[in-house]
């Protein structure tokens, strides 16, 4: 039986879907309460070895909770 992910907070839907990565419904629910592309931040990194590296780095962080 799988939880309501429209009663999870923001922070119990993200622990599950880290805990669940085959849950594809968990992960779409999830990412249904994204902000809004107006309100996301964008980050322009170059398509080179060195940038997809930061942006690796910078997606680490995000889901770590570090930035």
């Amino acid at each position: 039986m799988k939880p309501n992910f429209e009663k999870m907070s923001w922070a119990e839907l993200r622990a599950y879907v880290l805990k669940h990565r085959e849950d594809e419904e968990a992960f779409q629910a999830f990412i249904d309460r994204r902000s809004p592309d107006s309100e996301a931040t964008w980050y322009n990194f170059p398509m080179t070895e060195e940038g997809q590296q930061q942006m690796a780095e910078v997606f680490r962080r995000k889901l770590n909770g570090d930035l």
